[in-house]
């Protein structure tokens, strides 16, 4: 399981078997939720149990971090993304 950061109580990543559209889980002390990252931005996807100030809080870490989680994401998987949703 890739982690990109880790940061005010929130764990970023994704998930050694993913599938696109580019995504990143975000794991805190009350729940997890998952964003999709487009070039347009950052869209919240599912959340279960992590507070509105915890989102907020992942939404602001992960715009800033955008390009970061890309990257990321590529130099993990290159061109091969498997199909199976977590």
């Amino acid at each position: 399981m890739p982690e990109i950061l880790r940061i005010f109580g929130l764990r970023f990543f994704f998930y050694s078997r993913e599938h696109e559209p580019i995504h990143v889980h975000v794991q805190g002390a009350d729940g997890k939720a998952k964003f999709n990252i487009t070039p347009e931005g950052i869209k919240l996807v599912e959340n279960i149990g992590l507070k509105p100030k915890d989102i907020r809080c992942a939404e602001m870490v992960l715009e800033e971090n955008k390009e970061l989680a890309i990257s990321m994401w590529n130099e993990y998987f290159g061109s091969h993304v498997t199909d199976r949703e977590d």
